[in-house]
């Protein structure tokens, strides 16, 4: 295999983590009341809501960068949805289109750079490897803190795991020896 091959892979495998976890992490969301859900917990972006929201408005905001299509909000603390099952349902659509467009690429695209403005207008160029490596990156950042919010509410035993090797081992990337 190629080393663009491999990053390929890797950014492949990365948006099916990035599904899976996101499935999780809103399925346990769902089992909050409204109050739990919308409750200020301090997080940069508030809540569980404010937190899953963010995250569905940033992937958008990217894959727009990325494609040239789709909806893309203009700030980054927009609520989407205020509704928790339409909220999900949205962030399955979003994690099959970046699955369909990071499986689309070639060793051509994935060494291309992107060029894109920020939120303030602000003009840049980077590599699309490293825009990749932000979106699944800033995705992990933020799951995190909506699953912490969502275990001080739930307790650890009732939030599912997270974590990449769990995603291996139930996928077949990992196996016992």
């Amino acid at each position: 295999m190629t080393p663009a091959e491999l990053f390929l892979r890797r950014y492949r495998d990365f948006a099916a983590y990035n599904s899976w976890a996101n499935r999780r992490l809103h399925d346990a969301a769902a089992r909050l009341d409204d109050a739990a859900y919308r409750a200020e917990r301090g997080a940069f972006f508030g809540s569980v809501h404010g937190t899953l929201n963010h995250l569905l408005t940033t992937d958008r905001i990217w894959m727009r960068r990325i494609t040239g299509t789709g909806e893309a909000p203009t700030a980054l603390d927009t609520i989407l949805f205020e509704d928790c099952p339409a909220l999900a349902q949205a962030r399955r659509e979003e994690d099959r289109r970046i699955a369909e467009v990071v499986g689309g690429l070639g060793e051509a695209e994935l060494a291309g750079e992107l060029h894109y403005r920020n939120s303030r207008g602000d003009p840049f160029v980077q590599p699309l490897s490293t825009v990749l490596d932000h979106l699944f990156n800033h995705q992990t950042h933020h799951r995190g803190q909506a699953h912490a919010l969502i275990s001080g509410f739930l307790g650890n035993d009732a939030t599912p795991s997270l974590d990449l090797l769990m995603f291996h081992r139930e996928t077949g990337l990992a196996r016992p020896d």
